[in-house]
């Protein structure tokens, strides 16, 4: 008998127990094995699952997903352990072993060579806790529980990265460490896998406190300081080990930007460095490494002046810090690879043009200054660009950089004055704007320069009344006297007429940096120069009015190598910031500010050939300037008052034996002086321009009011005039006028004969009511010959706008 047990009684096929499946008699429907008839069957014996169709098949298996994800596992992990055992730590790069950098004239001859780095490795003992916690704050919080990388930090600082929120390095200390260390500070995908396998290798080799004295040595502070020693001694004049906690943080600061927060270097960025000093404190308090009372009762810790080395000594150090934050800001070369040394710099200067500048300055100023405590404040800066090329051929910084550190042609923190002047007008021609009456803006428009006449918005007044210089009225007077006069009455109006925003934009296209303090002044204060661009700004605003309107950003570098290798420069291309008809109209006017016998520029005649310029004095003369330009060389020059002690401005009252310093006189000399001896040997060339209909080459001058002596408040006020030269009437050019003439203003009698007045343009026709519809004010009959030409800055408010006075002058 059959061990097997029968099939209720229907006798089956026999088939072995270790039959295939596929072997198996097929069962009827509905009564397979498994399965229950009654539920309606499943799927049929021996057909399986269902094929997909149509778009699932497109679709991956789960089995697929996740055979590709444990595939990428794979690769990664195999990547990362490949990549550990395969990158080598490294020696000690390069940049262990410093070079100098060198500095050269546009003609090959050596300016200055910059030191070695000034490095001094201590050990961690020598370094305070709160120094060590400060830079943790400031750099890598979790340094001493996280691991050597943090791949989230990297993922996220790269998002940012790409995706515009600002450049992150992602890096820890560890990883900076390596950076500094053993690669350099090129950035490629290259240095960072590297970084990355180094870090992890050197967390396994060496302790935290091995890892962090390293970081400490080989960061950089600025001033040319590498490690916490020598930037301990930079700024503060006391090792390491000495540091306060207020100290400490302060370097800790540096890390980030060292150039930018350096407050001696850099006084406008006082405020971005106090942000960072307060967030490196805040952290240490957050991480318990100082208590909130502690931290309270901490002061700014305002690092001492920076000591140059000898070499820099003179202009040296000043031309040196100018082409380092050229490279610097315009992103040729960073702080830290510059500071690493062994470029050589070939830069645009001109030695002769360089040396002309510092001997005019010396001769025509310092050394007339003796020992008074006026002639102590005393500062000069001076910059000079070929308007062609927008090469910087001269600057003049100080009378030592070893003595003088702050660089006084490239600062912003003095008002320029009534050089800003001659913006506004620009904007006025480039934009077609009109007075309050509606009339086209030109050099022959009639405006009213009553003195502390408020100015008009849309027919209302605005509280806004600024002071003329010595508090002069002029009346009825056009655009060209008023520029030859700086009227401050004129040109506040003349700002609003034109628009404070559009003025803003015009001043930015012609050169001056967009963040530049008070730019954005309201009503028509920004029109009288309230503004602080440097000296070397407004040269570079100046260049593009003699270049017809057309720019190159400025330059300073011609040529950088190292090792046999170009650095890439920015390309320089030539753009039209202006209309050459807006420049070369306001050349025009300008040229009367020197030619005309009642300009306050009049010291610039001496130059001996055709030029144009502006005169401009800041609040309580506490600043002079002279810019100017012929058709080759653009130049401006300022004298500035500064407490050597506190580094607070100064009037200028009493210096050098003049009652006053203003633009017309030491820095009008110079300029005249300079120009004279930079373009000797050279022919004299005549503007050539292209002038807004109604406008004339000719210089204005306009009459004096009743019972007043033709001056120029402007000219040195000493016993000796000042220089005099050539003059002359230059041919008149370009179209005839297309405004109606209008009434004539009588001319009043001086108490010494003056030249006829020479205003061959045609005066605006007066609105009934007077000149400008009715304007508040005096309307005192006639112009002033020989007023005052604007004021020092901007005294109190007197109760909101009214009564302004003392505004930036001529």
């Amino acid at each position: 008998m059959s061990d097997d047990p029968q099939q209720d009684g229907k006798a089956g096929p026999r088939v072995p127990k270790w039959a295939a499946r596929s072997e198996l008699p097929a069962a009827a429907d509905g009564d397979g094995p498994g399965e229950d008839p009654a539920a309606g069957g499943g799927t049929k014996a021996g057909k399986g699952r269902p094929k997909r169709t149509g778009w699932r098949r497109a679709l991956p298996t789960w089995r697929m997903v996740l055979g590709g994800f444990l595939l990428v596992l794979l690769l990664v992990a195999g990547g990362l352990v490949a990549g550990y055992m395969l990158v080598p730590i490294p020696a000690a790069n390069s940049a262990a072993q410093a070079q100098s950098n060198v500095y050269l004239y546009a003609d090959g001859s050596q300016i200055a060579r910059d030191g070695k780095v000034n490095r001094e490795n201590v050990p961690l003992s020598q370094v305070p806790k709160t120094t060590q916690e400060a830079v943790l704050a400031a750099e890598d919080r979790d340094f001493y529980s996280e691991s050597a990388v943090d791949p989230v930090a990297m993922l996220r600082a790269a998002w940012n990265t790409v995706t515009g929120k600002g450049k992150q390095s992602g890096s820890t200390i560890t990883q900076q460490y390596v950076k500094n260390y053993y690669l350099g500070q090129e950035q490629t995908i290259t240095r960072k896998a590297k970084e990355f396998f180094i870090a992890i290798k050197l967390d396994r080799e060496r302790s935290k406190s091995e890892i962090l004295e390293g970081y400490l040595n080989t960061s950089y502070y600025g001033r040319n300081a590498y490690g916490i020693q020598a930037a301990a001694q930079a700024y503060y004049g006391k090792n390491s080990d000495q540091l306060s906690t207020a100290e400490g943080a302060y370097l800790a600061t540096l890390l980030n930007a060292p150039s930018a927060y350096d407050v001696a270097a850099h006084p406008q960025n006082r405020q971005r460095a106090l942000d960072r000093w307060n967030y490196v404190l805040d952290g240490m308090v957050k991480k318990k490494w100082i208590s909130a009372s502690e931290r309270a009762g901490l002061t700014f810790p305002t690092p001492g002046k920076a000591k140059p080395p000898t070499g820099l000594s003179g202009q040296r150090g000043y031309l040196v810090e100018a082409i380092k934050d050229y490279l610097t800001n315009n992103k040729i070369i960073d702080d830290q690879t510059l500071a690493a040394g062994g470029y050589r710099i070939t830069t645009t200067l001109d030695k002769k043009r360089q040396d002309a500048l510092v001997e005019a300055v010396d001769e025509k100023l310092m050394r007339q200054l003796g020992t008074s405590t006026a002639d102590r404040y005393v500062r000069a800066g001076g910059a000079s660009i070929d308007p062609a090329t927008g090469n910087v051929v001269a600057m003049y910084g100080g009378i030592d950089y070893a003595k003088q550190y702050v660089n006084s042609a490239t600062r912003r923190d003095y008002q320029v004055g009534s050089i800003f002047k001659p913006i506004v007008f620009t904007s006025a021609v480039a934009n077609g704007a009109v007075t309050q009456d509606g009339n086209k803006i030109t050099p022959n428009t009639v405006y009213d320069g009553t003195n502390k006449r408020e100015v008009i918005s849309n027919g209302r007044g605005t509280r806004f009344a600024p002071e003329n210089e010595d508090g002069r009225s002029y009346g009825p007077i056009t655009v060209s006297a008023a520029t030859d006069k700086s009227v401050n009455a004129v040109y506040a109006q003349m700002g609003v007429d034109v628009g404070p925003e559009k003025v803003k934009e015009t001043a930015i296209d012609l050169g001056i940096p967009k963040d530049t303090p008070s730019l954005g002044s309201s009503q028509g204060a920004i029109s009288l120069g309230t503004a602080t661009p440097s000296v070397l700004d407004m040269t570079q605003v100046y260049a593009t009015l003699a270049n017809h309107g057309k720019q190159r950003a400025y330059s300073l570098v011609g040529k950088a190598t190292k090792g046999g290798e170009t650095v890439e420069l920015p390309d320089r291309g030539e753009k039209t910031a202006v209309p050459r008809n807006a420049a070369d109209t306001t050349t025009s006017i300008l040229r009367s500010v020197i030619e005309s016998p009642g300009g306050t520029g009049s010291a610039a005649r001496a130059v001996g050939r055709p030029a144009a310029g502006k005169t401009g004095t800041a609040e309580q003369d506490k600043a002079a300037w002279f810019a100017g330009y012929t058709p080759d060389l653009a130049t401006v020059v300022g004298v500035l008052g500064q407490d050597p002690d506190t580094g607070a401005q100064k009037p200028l009252y009493g210096a050098a034996g003049r009652a006053r310093i203003n633009g017309g006189g030491f820095p009008a000399e110079i300029w005249a002086a300079y120009t004279e001896a930079a373009l000797d040997g050279t022919p004299a060339k005549d503007f050539d321009l292209n002038l807004e209909a109604g406008a004339s080459q000719a210089p204005s001058q306009a009459p004096s009011t009743p019972g007043e002596q033709p001056s120029t408040s402007e000219a040195p006020p000493s016993d000796t005039p000042p220089p005099s030269g050539p003059t002359g009437t230059p041919p008149t050019s370009g179209p005839g006028p297309t405004t109606a003439p209008g009434p004539s203003f009588p001319t009043f009698p001086t108490e010494e004969p003056t030249t006829a007045p020479t205003d061959d343009w045609p005066t605006v026709e007066p609105p009934a009511g007077g000149v400008e519809g009715g304007i508040n004010g005096g309307r005192g009959g006639g112009s002033g010959s020989g007023g005052g030409m604007g004021g020092g800055l901007g005294g109190g408010f007197d109760g909101g706008y009214g009564g302004w006075e003392n505004f930036p002058g001529a």
